[in-house]
């Protein structure tokens, strides 16, 4: 006769309720923890909000406005070599300086140019500016003997400083070029160097009564 002993269920272990205490706070702090981190993802994801901060400031360049009116110059009237001179001049003259586009003039389109607002203009055959005779000449409009002229692609130039603007006008050409920079433009005499090279292809230079500061 086999014996046989009666199975017993088998019964589930018994938990620790320490064990159950240190797992429900892991959890409790997980989650808020989880959705924080969650949070500062998503916020740095999505744009913010600028308020506070300094705002962008506007580029150094904004676009200028050009008039459609025409720049106001004076158009005397030329004759034989220095109209021929002068029209070359214009002819020749840059479409564009730099981004200023080009105006038009009043009078003289054979003689005159501008460019941009407040405009650059550019005048062929004006007068011949004249040297003073001494270092104390003053009043009648003459170059001051002791003025640095300013030699800029083989162009030498006179730089009249105005308080609204600078002339610049040519003492080894031919025909005198003028060259008028508001003030409204930085480094004056590097805007009207940008009219050296047109001058020296269309306008023949000089020696006679030169400065000597052009040589």
């Amino acid at each position: 006769m086999v014996d046989v002993e009666p199975r017993t269920e088998s019964q589930p272990p018994t938990r620790d309720p320490v064990t159950r205490s240190a797992a429900l706070w892991a959890t409790v702090v997980a989650v808020p923890v989880a959705i924080l981190a969650g949070l500062l993802i998503f916020s740095q994801m999505a744009p913010g909000d600028t308020s506070g901060k300094a705002a962008p400031t506007a580029s150094a360049t904004q676009p200028v406005v050009v008039p459609g009116t025409p720049v106001q110059l004076a158009a005397p009237k030329l004759a034989g070599r220095t109209k021929q001179v002068c029209l070359a001049v214009t002819s020749q003259l840059p479409t564009r300086v730099r981004d200023l586009a080009p105006r038009k003039v009043s009078a003289g389109p054979e003689q005159n140019a501008a460019y941009g607002e407040p405009p650059i203009t550019v005048a062929c055959g004006v007068p011949q500016p004249r040297m003073c005779k001494s270092l104390t000449e003053t009043g009648s409009g003459c170059v001051p003997m002791d003025t640095e002229l300013m030699n800029m692609n083989r162009v030498c130039w006179y730089a009249d400083q105005q308080p609204a603007a600078t002339t610049f006008t040519t003492m080894d050409r031919e025909v005198p070029v003028q060259v008028t920079v508001p003030k409204h433009y930085a480094q004056a005499a590097q805007w009207a160097n940008e009219f050296s090279d047109t001058v020296v292809e269309t306008d023949k230079s000089i020696t006679q009564g030169v400065p000597s500061g052009c040589v």
